[in-house]
Order: C-alpha cells, then structure tokens, then sequence
C-alpha cells in the first residue's frame, strides 16, 4: 500500500477545517496510507524585513525537509508551479507507483511559500490554481484532489 504524506506549515484552527481533513483522511484509508504532519509556523513580527521573511522560509523549509521521508518522490504545491487537472495529479500519483514509489509527499508551506530547498529537491512543482486560498483551506482542497485521484485510479464513481 502507497504511503501519502502531506506536509504542512502551521495548524488547522476552525473545526470545520479540521472535520472535511479528517473526512478525506478517512476516505484515503481505502486506497493508502495517509498522514498529515504539520511543522510549526514561524513567528514574524507585524511589520517584517525581507530579512525577516527569508530567515522565516529558511527555518520552515528545514522543518520541512526533516519530515520527509527517504526516497519519497516529492510535490511542492507553489505559485509557481504548473497548473494542473486532476485527471493529470492521479496519473503523477499512479506513474509514481508504477515506477516503484510507495512513498508520496505533497507540501504546502507557509504564508511567505516555499523555500528554494524544498523547491530543489521537489520532483514536481504543482500550482492549486491561479487564484489566492488561504493556507487551511489549501490543504481540504489538496485532501480532496488526493482522494480524487485515487478515485479516478480505481474508476470510483466519485470523479464524474
């Protein structure tokens, strides 16, 4: 069975949040092994230096790397990234297993993104979309976008 990580910077606060993680949690245990491991968000001052905001991204990134495990093949959710559908992410997911990974890491980093290391050893680069999500709110629709996946995989009725 796959192993799916998803790793991200800071807490789930509002129940609701935390209820719809839970709820696609518990879907994914048909398909794999999924676990959400949360790194402590930096603290900044209101009025931060660019400084700041660089030493901020250092610090989360080596918090970050420290949970990833060996071997995994790694997505970096960032701006940047590639704008992709969902049919595209289940087969990343399903080539991922077929050329032997049983581990999967999908990180979301913090308010000021992603450091240049996660993003250096990522093996793909993923934008959720054009638009601005709060933090929290990323993670559901990434939970969603994972068990979607999986559904499209197994041809589940979910994905329509």
């Amino acid at each position: 069975m796959m192993n799916v990580t998803l790793i991200c910077v800071g807490n789930l606060k509002e129940k609701y949040f935390k209820d719809a993680c839970a709820e696609y949690t518990k879907r994914l245990g048909a398909f794999c092994k999924f676990n959400i491991v949360e790194v402590n968000e930096e603290k900044l001052p209101d009025k931060p230096s660019q400084s700041d905001i660089d030493n901020t991204i250092k610090k989360e990134g080596e918090r970050i790397i420290a949970k990833i495990p060996k071997g995994a093949m790694i997505f970096a959710m960032c701006i940047e990234g590639t704008l992709i559908s969902s049919e595209q992410l289940a087969d990343k997911i399903q080539t991922a297993g077929l050329d032997g990974k049983s581990e999967l890491v999908f990180i979301i980093g913090g308010s000021w993104g992603l450091s240049d290391e996660v993003k250096r050893i990522s093996n793909a680069r993923i934008s959720m979309s054009r638009m601005t999500f709060p933090h929290q709110l990323a993670r559901v629709l990434l939970c969603e976008q994972i068990y979607r996946a999986f559904q499209i995989n197994s041809n589940g009725k979910y994905h329509k």
